[in-house]
């Protein structure tokens, strides 16, 4: 492998496996720091880090502290993005800007995605991707995460689209984009919260070692970009989609009598949802991630013997 861009910071145990060719996870730091409430969201990250671990992977969690983009946290780090309220949420736009100036930022979908591939990591894990949010088509407001995946030679291991977006459009955006959306033991693209969307997943695949031989087969093409691999959140966490719905309709059109927008609207939907369901958004939230961790470290061990072998 190339060596990690210089102005990484490489936590040791991530350097010294992507040194020998050991499988490693990328996993962001939005959820962490805007995604859960103090100290449940540390406890998640420090659960889903043991996950991977247990699954024959490293993980590396993604952040920028003191303006240095650090590949791999320690639990001194993971606690001060948990618990420090002037973490920024930072996208690609945002990197230079927190950098330059020397804060701290959580990193989204598509700004994990780039350090990551910066780093020579090729398996990312999240909760849920970005999209074109609802009323998209007249707003403009799409997330950046989309054109990332077009760009980024980084697979991302989801729940699906996140339940409140625009998921139809989103999914024609990403074929626009050329981005492969595979959807794991089903045919119904999942919606973070709930197993099925409504629509059907552009392609499916069952195993972790075909996800590894898809990612290969792009790569080695030259296809430039990402892939979307949507893991359905297990059948005794979901919530059912109509039941969500409700609750989401009643967020997004609080948000906008509050005059909610940009960088700010998911995580008050988010919040709000877990406020209206009682806590059980919440829960679903945190199962659907440690599901999404127990498939990615599959996926890069996986990935990381046909590296090998080839």
């Amino acid at each position: 492998m190339t060596d990690p861009h210089p102005m990484l910071a490489v936590a040791p145990e991530v350097s010294e496996a992507l040194a020998t060719g050991r499988p490693v996870v990328a996993l962001e730091s939005t959820i962490i720091s805007h995604g859960m409430p103090y100290p449940k969201n540390v406890q998640t990250a420090r659960e889903v880090e043991e996950l991977i671990r247990s699954g024959g992977a490293v993980p590396a969690t993604i952040a920028v502290l003191h303006g240095v983009p650090r590949i791999g946290l320690d639990d001194a780090e993971l606690d001060l993005l948990g618990s420090d309220e002037h973490v920024r949420k930072v996208s690609i736009r945002d990197l230079p800007h927190v950098i330059a100036r020397g804060e701290h930022g959580a990193t989204t979908v598509a700004s994990t995605m780039r350090l990551a591939a910066l780093a020579g990591i090729r398996v990312f894990v999240t909760g849920g991707l970005g999209g074109v949010h609802r009323g998209g088509e007249s707003s403009m407001d799409v997330s950046a995460d989309l054109t990332e995946l077009s760009l980024t030679d980084v697979a991302v291991v989801s729940a699906g689209v996140k339940s409140l977006l625009d998921i139809g459009r989103t999914l024609e955006v990403l074929e626009t984009l050329g981005v492969p959306v595979i959807t794991i033991g089903s045919n119904d693209f999942p919606s973070f919260y709930s197993r099925s969307s409504g629509f059907r997943s552009p392609l499916r695949l069952d195993e972790a070692a075909e996800v590894a031989a898809t990612m290969r087969a792009k790569w080695d093409l030259g296809l430039a970009g990402g892939l979307v691999v949507a893991n359905p959140i297990p059948v005794a966490d979901e919530i059912p989609e109509s039941e969500i719905s409700v609750l989401i309709n009643r967020a997004i059109g609080e948000a906008g009598e509050l005059g909610i927008t940009g960088a700010a609207i998911t995580p008050y939907l988010l919040g709000r949802i877990v406020e209206l369901s009682g806590g059980e958004s919440l829960r679903a939230n945190i199962a659907l991630v440690k599901n999404n961790a127990v498939l990615g470290a599959r996926i890069a061990v996986a990935y990381s013997a046909s590296t090998l072998r080839g």
